[in-house]
This record gives C-alpha cells, sequence and structure tokens, in this order.
C-alpha cells in the first residue's frame, strides 16, 4: 500500500466519521482527528456487519462510503451507551 492510498483511506474515513458525527448530533465535540478515527473504525464494523448479511464492498464508492457512515454511527452509539452507563 502507498501513500496516496494511506491518505486516501484517510480521508475517506475522516468523511466518514464527520457525516456520522453529524448524523449522531455529536460533531460540536469531536475533532478532526476523532472523526478520522472513528470513520476509519467504523469501515471495519460497518463492513463487517455487511458481509454478516451477504454483501460485499471494494474500493472507493458510495457503497463504501454509506457501509462506512453506518458503521460510524453504530461505533458512536455504542461508546455513547457505555458512556452514559458510566456516569450512571
Amino acid at each position: 500500500m502507498d501513500i496516496v492510498n494511506i491518505i486516501s483511506w484517510i480521508i475517506f474515513g475522516g468523511l466518514a466519521g464527520w457525516v456520522a458525527s453529524i448524523i449522531m448530533k455529536q460533531n460540536a465535540s469531536m475533532g478532526l482527528v476523532a472523526n478520522v478515527v472513528v470513520g476509519i473504525v467504523g469501515a471495519f464494523i460497518g463492513g463487517w456487519l455487511y458481509g454478516l448479511i451477504g454483501g460485499s464492498t471494494e474500493g472507493f464508492n458510495i457503497t463504501s462510503f454509506i457501509v462506512a457512515v453506518i458503521g460510524a454511527i453504530v461505533l458512536l452509539a455504542i461508546v455513547g451507551f457505555i458512556a452514559k452507563r458510566r456516569a450512571a
């Protein structure tokens, strides 16, 4: 994997994490690095979940982006749930 691919995945992950944080209304509390991390981890989660139902994604396309955003939303929901339980 060359540097261009790595930078592309970071940008893709950042966009997916940013969209997910807007949907989950957490954008104000998240920065650039958090959006990138949430997007990249969310892409793995989304890809895994999508694979469980028989789906497959490759490369940079709208399906991959939607799967990454859904995975990031799942990640943010889980983190939010854990944070609320710890606060209680």
